[in-house]
């Protein structure tokens, strides 16, 4: 069996960066053909840091609050640290930042990013409280690629989970994340394996 080749991606977070755990697990398989090689946050206090140093991981701080209101100034660093580590893919895992076209067009179509709705729908934040007050059927989440414009990009893959009777936002953010956590990988290997699933013709990934 040809042993699988290992790219090396970068992740952005923010927070706790629990799709980054999803993505540290599924990088530990064998077959999976990704590594990561590092981990950078805008918050030093992020607890993914810490996460992904428990897991034997680069990490770096880059804290934008130095730069003041020059985001472009902070995306130089984070754009140098991503290639001076050698990442090739860069993941978006709750970075909570509106990205500047310095960074989007560096790393286009190379930039993913997990946004908890089915894009085109309800873009930017609040997405459970707006599917549950629109009164929608389904819900869910979409890996898509990063551009210029916030969740407009090409959709990857989508995952979806019905809304049920008396749902709250937490109690369907919850569930969706779930999914979050299967698809985001999934749509990662779909990105560096194009190739590897000729049966695969959709051009979504679709999990209830």
């Amino acid at each position: 069996m040809t042993a699988t080749t290992k790219r090396p991606i970068g992740i952005l977070i923010s927070g706790r960066g629990s799709n980054m755990g999803a993505l540290i697990a599924a990088c530990a398989a064998p077959d999976y053909p990704a590594r990561i090689a590092i981990v950078i946050s805008n918050n030093p206090d992020a607890p993914g840091l810490e996460t992904a140093r428990a897991a034997g991981l680069a990490t770096k701080a880059i804290d934008h609050r130095t730069f003041g209101r020059d985001r472009a100034a902070h995306e130089r660093v984070i754009d140098a640290t991503l290639r001076d580590a050698g990442v090739e893919v860069v993941c978006l895992a709750g970075y909570m930042r509106l990205l500047t076209p310095f960074l989007t067009q560096a790393w286009a179509g190379r930039m993913l990013n997990i946004h908890p709705s089915l894009l085109p729908s309800f873009p930017g934040l609040h997405t459970h409280e707006r599917a549950l007050q629109a009164g929608v059927r389904l819900h869910g989440c979409t890996v898509h690629l990063v551009t210029e414009v916030m969740d407009e990009g090409p959709i990857i893959g989508q995952a979806a989970v019905p809304v049920l009777h008396g749902d709250t936002p937490d109690s369907l953010a919850a569930r969706i994340l779930t999914q979050e956590h299967l698809l985001y990988p999934a749509a990662l290997r779909r990105v560096l394996m194009p190739d590897t699933r000729p049966e695969a013709t959709a051009d979504a990934l679709l999990c209830v």
